[in-house]
């Protein structure tokens, strides 16, 4: 995806920067329509494990609050890390805590509230500036991460809650290029931090390719060899020394998989499992680098 936006001084390994603010107010309209097009019955169909559609819905209630409060409103208080809680541990339990405080909440209630709450959303992101430094994108490898990739991740969790309700009520996901094609762009920038430790030599190169006009090519070139163990942390530094999104593309890649724009969204969400991508891709030169790059993540998982 071209974009205007400046790269700040260190991040330039997570390529191009992305500028997702004119989607939220897009995106919002979107949700309120889904939400509003709803049966009673299909507030209570399961939308992923463990969560009906109405949990989901309050768990972007949820995500709402927190970015006004956190980023608009310089609050500071809510919940801490437990002693020895892990930030997966933490995202979820919080999550859950929010999700099973709102069951006694209406859908009226949520829907109007969402309403309400979304479009306060989508003024902050709007007029937020993408180069400032923002909360760190645990699954990209950096911390702090610069707005306009935090942004961006909030655009993609927030079209994906939408894709899960509408395939929790018998539609399928929506095709609109507009967000389609910057939720792609987006989960590819895990590209990097998924092969932190994947011994390469410098120079090698792994292409991911998403296929038709919301898809696109993304290379990710070996900077330094890799250090193969399992205490390398997951910060900025580490994945930048060892994979870039910048380097020039240059000669022939080691790896290249190919995948259509559903397989692909689905697998950096977990909708399916890396082996099932796999099954599903085209792939050319080093199945090792190929499975490696399939292990991509883009959520907090």
């Amino acid at each position: 995806m071209d974009s205007q936006l400046s790269d700040v001084p260190g991040h330039s390994w997570l390529g191009a920067p992305i500028d997702a603010r004119p989607l939220f107010g897009p995106e919002q309209a979107a949700l309120m329509a889904t939400l509003r097009g709803l049966t009673p019955a299909d507030w209570r169909r399961e939308a992923v494990p463990g969560w009906t559609v109405r949990d989901l819905a309050a768990h972007l209630l949820g995500d709402f609050y927190g970015r006004l409060a956190r980023d608009r409103d310089d609050h500071q208080e809510g919940p801490r890390f437990a002693p020895g809680e892990t930030l997966e541990a933490f995202i979820h339990r919080i999550n859950q805590e929010w999700v099973d405080a709102h069951r006694r909440v209406s859908p009226v209630a949520l829907v109007d509230t969402l309403d309400l709450v979304g479009a306060q959303v989508a003024r902050f992101f709007e007029t937020a500036d993408p180069d400032a430094p923002s909360l760190g994108v645990s699954w990209a490898g950096v911390d702090p991460a610069p707005m306009w990739l935090d942004s961006a991740r909030d655009l993609t969790e927030f079209w994906t809650h939408r894709q899960q309700i509408r395939h929790a009520t018998g539609h399928g996901t929506d095709s609109d290029a507009r967000f389609l094609s910057v939720v792609l762009d987006t989960f590819m920038r895990a590209l990097p931090h998924t092969l932190r430790r994947v011994d390469a030599r410098v120079g090698t190169q792994v292409q991911m390719r998403i296929e038709g006009p919301v898809g696109g090519t993304w290379t990710a070139t070996a900077t330094a060899t890799a250090i193969a163990t399992a205490t390398v942390t997951a910060t900025a530094t580490a994945a930048a020394d060892r994979w870039s999104l910048a380097e020039p593309e240059t000669g022939h890649p080691a790896a290249t998989v190919s995948l259509d724009p559903e397989t692909a969204w689905r697998l950096c969400t977990r909708g399916i499992q890396p082996d099932t991508a796999l099954a599903r891709a085209r792939i050319e030169g080093d199945r090792r680098l190929a499975e490696a790059a399939c292990r991509i993540v883009s959520i907090v998982y």
